[in-house]
């Protein structure tokens, strides 16, 4: 039995088919009996190049067409031809029934929207999604920074009236510590003006010694106080490397983009203009963006 089918040509992803009449019991890429024409359905505007004699004489002479060819004949309008041919009608009847039928289907197409139109749509409404979803998060880190600001002023008060009460124990603390020591210098005078007499020799002997031990302090305390500043300086030095270290870290997180954070217009254009091993994790697992998702399968069967 004679087949009308599409025969595969071309090249690896970029296929054209060619609209042959063949034995079915010949293979798919095998002899064929005639040619009829071409058919690209890569391209948006699925081009395709008939023979239309040749068609309606094979379907006259029992040829079955396959469903895919079936479906090209019914958009061509060839197969209700073959329909009026089969129930007799004149040539100028079928040019006339041929006529009415185009002008219904190009009323129809200019009803239906087309594929750029739905997908220009489908973006602009993906635009106006993404818009909300950031004044929506705008609105909620303004709010969480007000709320901030008033604990941080509670906190601030807080605080304050803390130092307050402090300062106050302090002064009250000073003035006993004063009385305290006037009281104790007033006691010292007077023991000191009874013994004056008795212990002149005993208190140079005494400050002399007590000089040497001061002096000797004074040394310990200066060492002491050198190891201290080498130990402050060192931990000072640790504390800026780590300062360091952490904000690059924060630079290279801030240089790091996903195609969330852009409008779907700009991630589209970063992904084509963009090497496919520069666009490892621009694309995550949270875009719920059609556009974004067909333009990253797009990059990626091309590339």
């Amino acid at each position: 039995m004679l087949r009308i089918r599409l025969q595969r040509r071309g090249r690896k992803k970029r296929p054209i088919h060619h609209i042959v009449v063949a034995d079915n019991r010949k293979p798919r890429d095998g002899r064929i009996i005639e040619d009829l024409g071409r058919f690209d359905n890569v391209t948006p505007k699925n081009q395709l190049d008939l023979n239309r004699e040749r068609a309606l004489h094979w379907l006259k002479q029992g040829a079955q067409p396959t469903d895919t060819v079936r479906s090209i004949f019914k958009d061509e309008g060839i197969m209700y031809e073959m329909h009026l041919i089969r129930w007799g009608k004149s040539e100028e009847e079928i040019e006339e029934a041929l006529a009415e039928w185009r002008e219904r289907r190009e009323e129809k197409e200019k009803e239906v929207p087309t594929r750029k139109e739905r997908q220009q749509a489908l973006l602009e409404a993906e635009e106006k999604e993404f818009q909300k979803q950031l004044k929506k998060k705008a609105e909620e880190a303004a709010k969480e920074k007000a709320k901030q600001e008033a604990l941080a002023s509670d906190e601030d008060e807080d605080e304050e009236d803390a130092e307050e009460v402090e300062a106050a124990e302090e002064e009250k603390q000073q003035e006993a510590e004063a009385k305290e020591e006037t009281a104790d210098e007033e006691v010292k005078e007077e023991a000191a003006e009874k013994e004056e007499t008795e212990e002149v020799e005993a208190e140079a002997q005494e400050e002399e010694s007590d000089e040497d031990e001061s002096a000797e302090e004074e040394a310990e305390a200066k060492e002491e106080d050198t190891e201290e500043e080498k130990v402050e300086a060192s931990d000072d030095e640790e504390e800026e490397d780590e300062d360091t270290e952490d904000v690059a870290d924060e630079d290279e997180e801030s240089e790091a983009q996903v195609s969330t954070d852009m409008l779907a217009k700009e991630a589209i254009e970063h992904i084509e203009n963009t090497p496919l091993d520069e666009l490892e994790g621009f694309v995550p697992d949270d875009e719920d963006r059609v556009t974004v998702q067909r333009a990253w399968d797009d990059k990626k069967e091309n590339s």
